[in-house]
């Protein structure tokens, strides 16, 4: 069995699914909602998973050398500036801008040398900042090099591999330099760990060809990470590996399976909890300031449309336009992603025809947790309905973590096998 360190944990994305393989026990997780007084998603994983390990409830930054001895540490860490700087005395190190947690990782990383690191993030972590483009992700890739790791990165749509919902996230998965995995894949091209025999590949199978349109990436990080925070650029692709500071990058098309469609998703909600609640429906709720009622109104925003705006720091005048999008959802398709604000009046929350009244509504908390693949009224635990989607909305989708963790438990089973045949082979290496 694996031992878990989960942070940033919100309420058990990561957990749910590791824990499903029958191969994992989190033995210590964090979840800190700053400036929050009271900690709803932390109490909802506390009561959820009981007496099981260690949870606690305060800000990383003061309890991350409390994390034990793991194998594997996981979270969902936040997009953040990662530029880092030289300390004040010069040469003797380097610091990292205040309050970016992506720092806590990486002193639990060196202080307990786990086997195994499983991050996710928007995907848009590639490419940030916007004025220096991959710099914040070639600062972490440098951070891993240094602390002994190699690196291999996907850009995941859940819906491509057969879940109910079009979110697209990065995952990235680090590995100790002295593991029977890591000789492995030195043994390999880049292009092989990408296509066939890395890390993400043999669950997630993408086509043989790159994208002919996106060149790869062949390139060698900066030794000094301060280099890299003050110049480095680099247009990463939807797929990497990183090795002793060399990193291969390709954009990859997946081989998709069938997804689920929305409509299972409704469907499943009803036969567990029966018909939705009146609130949600949008003709049931009053007229808003623009005068038109919550029905009219997301049908305007869904529409397409060209609004003349002004820009405020140069008083230039222009015309914002956006296409439409389908009114309401199609629910022979896999679920858009939900972000934090899912059921409130604005463009990106669903809206779908309820099966069997054809009124249109929001979709309902448990089904927002059914689109995320963790059980229905999972977040029921005395939180507020604007709570639970903002869970769900940060949350993960757990079906890709359990497919990844049966695929970290095909790697320790190799090193396990390795070992066992022959003790010295590592040291050798």
């Amino acid at each position: 069995m694996l031992q878990v360190v989960e942070l940033f944990a919100g309420v058990g994305g990561f957990r749910l699914g590791l824990e499903s393989t029958n191969g994992f026990e989190v033995v210590w997780a964090n979840q800190w909602e700053p400036a929050t007084k009271i900690q709803h998603a932390f109490d909802c994983y506390a009561k959820r998973f009981g007496d099981s390990g260690i949870h606690v409830n305060e800000d990383i930054s003061e309890v991350w050398n409390d994390a034990p001895q793991h194998d594997l540490l996981v979270g969902g860490f936040p997009c953040q500036d990662y530029s880092v700087a030289r300390t004040l005395s010069g040469e003797s190190g380097i610091q990292g801008k205040k309050g970016v947690l992506f720092w806590e990782i990486m002193k639990i990383i060196e202080d307990k040398s786990p086997r195994y690191v499983l991050l996710e993030n928007v995907d848009r972590l590639l490419k940030s900042p916007s004025q220096q483009r991959g710099r914040d992700f070639s600062i972490m890739l440098a951070s891993f090099r240094d602390a002994g790791y190699s690196v291999e990165w996907r850009v995941i749509n859940a819906a491509d591999y057969g879940f109910a919902q079009r979110r697209r996230r990065v995952f990235i998965f680090a590995y100790r330099n002295d593991t029977v995995f890591a000789r492995n894949q030195r043994s390999l091209s880049p292009e092989n760990r990408i296509h066939s025999n890395g890390f993400f590949a043999p669950k997630f199978p993408v086509h043989g060809e790159p994208l002919t349109k996106h060149k790869d990436v062949n390139n060698k990080l900066l030794n000094d990470i301060v280099d890299i925070s003050n110049q480095y650029k680099e247009n990463y692709r939807n797929a990497g590996t990183m090795i002793d500071g060399n990193v291969f990058s390709r954009e990859v098309t997946p081989i998709e399976v069938d997804s689920i469609p929305l409509r299972d998703i409704l469907e499943k909600a009803y036969n567990d909890y029966g018909p939705a609640d009146e609130k949600y429906y949008l003709d049931n709720i009053k007229l808003r300031k623009s005068g038109r009622s919550e029905l009219e109104e997301m049908k305007y925003l869904k529409g397409a449309k060209k609004i003349k705006r002004v820009s405020k720091s140069t008083g230039y005048e222009y015309k914002y336009s956006e296409g439409s999008m389908s009114f309401p959802d199609d629910l022979n398709k896999p679920g858009r992603t939900m972000l934090t604000s899912e059921a409130t009046c604005n463009r990106s929350s669903h809206v779908v025809e309820d099966l069997y009244t054809g009124r249109i509504r929001y979709l309902t908390p448990e089904e927002c947790e059914l689109l995320n693949e963790f059980p229905a009224g999972w977040t029921n635990t005395g939180m507020p309905d604007r709570t639970r989607y903002f869970c769900m909305g940060n949350a993960l989708v757990v079906g890709l973590i359990k497919m990844m963790g049966h695929r970290i438990i095909e790697i320790e089973e190799e090193e396990k096998r390795v070992i066992k045949k022959n003790p010295l082979q590592l040291e050798l290496f």
